[in-house]
């Protein structure tokens, strides 16, 4: 028989490199994972979550409520809430055309927005900008879809606008710009290198991507991952790409509950343009025609009774601590030639070793990290197969989102020694 019967889509998936990662990490015992982006799990808000609970389920008709089903949109109030949180974020009126919560979507996590959205406007064959470095989840998403991603130079303020316009001249001129379909950017505190994409190169950017629209022959949209925005614990905030689209054309902004108040809850958001809203509404009603009402209104309550922010507050201090010990160990333990990013937010420092020495999971590196008990998320899976150019084989992203200050430590200590053994 020929075959395995499986669709395109299913042939091409692959098992995204982060479950092993996450499956080492669980079955070893005694290893120190500063692999994956799991949030401190100390701080996360049981007390107060019991406390919403309990009020949520104090009489029959609010709890039947909640237990009931929702909307596929999602519940009125949480999108009214987040949109009041938004415009608060970005300083603009809570009515602001741009942060209307009609104009939102409440998703599994904002893996499912970044999802449905990459659905409903690629085609197989299509092409998306993204950052070079970029969140390897999202390439698995376009790789799933057989999709091309091509990468952006990046710097200290984000995406290198020079590279973004030859690009896409580049695109013009072999005729690709019609399969040209958005840019994609984790703009604050990005997964995996920690910087923070500033409001002039959004605007830039966004000014770039409609001047070749016409070319296209479709809008071309920029969408604004920020699952770390409210993870800031140093500097100001930087206003989201909304801004720079005040008619609500072209910008499709994707964020999460589950970073800032608890990942188990799985609750993201997206705010989206039309036609994108309508059609990313149909396929999410294929999907589970709803996110979890009850998790939905857990969150509401959060929000409302100042919960939520409270508990940011604790997040953000806790988080400035684990960030200053980690960069206090790499300072320690590092050998000479190795350099990093500090980070203002986020949970992820981005190492860079000498080019000489190889970090991917094949490495005489990654094998002495694993004998001294310790795992990164090597850097070249970070970035785009359709890269122009070799892919580089010496970064590594390290986290101090999940691991304790002890560990912390102790892992970088770790690293330090299989780097020495591999220099």
């Amino acid at each position: 028989m020929k075959g395995n019967g499986l669709s395109s889509l299913g042939r091409r998936t692959q098992s995204p490199p982060i479950s092993w990662l996450m499956a080492a990490a669980l079955e070893t015992p005694g290893l120190i994972s500063l692999a994956a982006g799991f949030t401190d799990n100390p701080t996360l808000p049981v007390r107060e979550t019991r406390e919403l609970l309990r009020g949520l389920l104090k009489s029959n008709s609010r709890g039947q409520h909640a237990l009931q089903y929702g909307t596929t949109a999602g519940d009125a109030e949480l999108r009214r809430l987040t949109a009041q949180h938004l415009a608060g974020q970005d300083g603009v009126p809570v009515k602001s055309r741009t942060h209307a919560p009609e104009r939102m979507m409440i998703t599994h996590g904002s893996q499912q927005l970044l999802y449905i959205v990459t659905e409903v406007l690629c085609d197989e064959g299509d092409i998306v900008l993204v950052e070079d470095p970029t969140y390897f989840v999202f390439l698995g998403i376009l790789q799933s879809h057989g999709l091309h991603g091509r990468g952006l130079r990046v710097d200290r303020d984000g995406i290198d606008l020079a590279h973004l316009a030859e690009t896409l001249e580049r695109l013009k001129r072999a005729g690709e710009l019609p399969r040209l379909k958005a840019l994609y950017m984790v703009s604050h505190f990005s997964n995996p290198t920690g910087i923070t994409t500033g409001y002039d190169r959004k605007a830039g950017a966004l000014k770039l991507l409609r001047k070749y629209e016409s070319a296209a022959g479709h809008p071309i949209y920029l969408i604004e991952d920020a699952a770390y925005r409210e993870l800031r614990f140093a500097g100001p905030d930087v206003t989201s790409a909304l801004l720079a689209d005040p008619r609500g054309e072209r910008v499709i902004y994707a964020g999460t509950y589950s970073k800032p108040f608890a990942t188990g809850v799985r609750i993201g958001f997206g705010l989206l343009p039309e036609p994108v809203l309508t059609a990313a509404l149909r396929v999410k009603g294929n999907h589970d025609f709803g996110t979890s009402h009850f998790l939905q209104q857990l969150i509401a309550r959060a929000m409302a009774s100042g919960a939520f922010a409270d508990h940011l507050s604790v997040l953000r201090r806790r988080y400035a601590s684990k960030a200053a010990a980690m960069g206090k160990a790499l300072r320690a333990h590092m050998p000479g030639g190795v350099e990093w990013t500090e980070p203002n937010g986020g949970l992820y420092y981005w190492v860079r070793v000498p080019a000489s020495v190889k970090v991917d999971m094949d490495s005489a590196l990654f094998q002495a990290a694993l004998r001294h008990k310790v795992i990164y998320v090597p850097g070249n899976l970070c970035y785009t197969p359709d890269r122009a150019g070799k892919i580089p084989n010496h970064e590594m992203r390290v986290s101090f989102g999940g691991a304790s200050i002890a560990d912390i430590a102790k892992g970088v200590a770790r690293l330090g020694k299989a780097l020495d053994e591999v220099f």
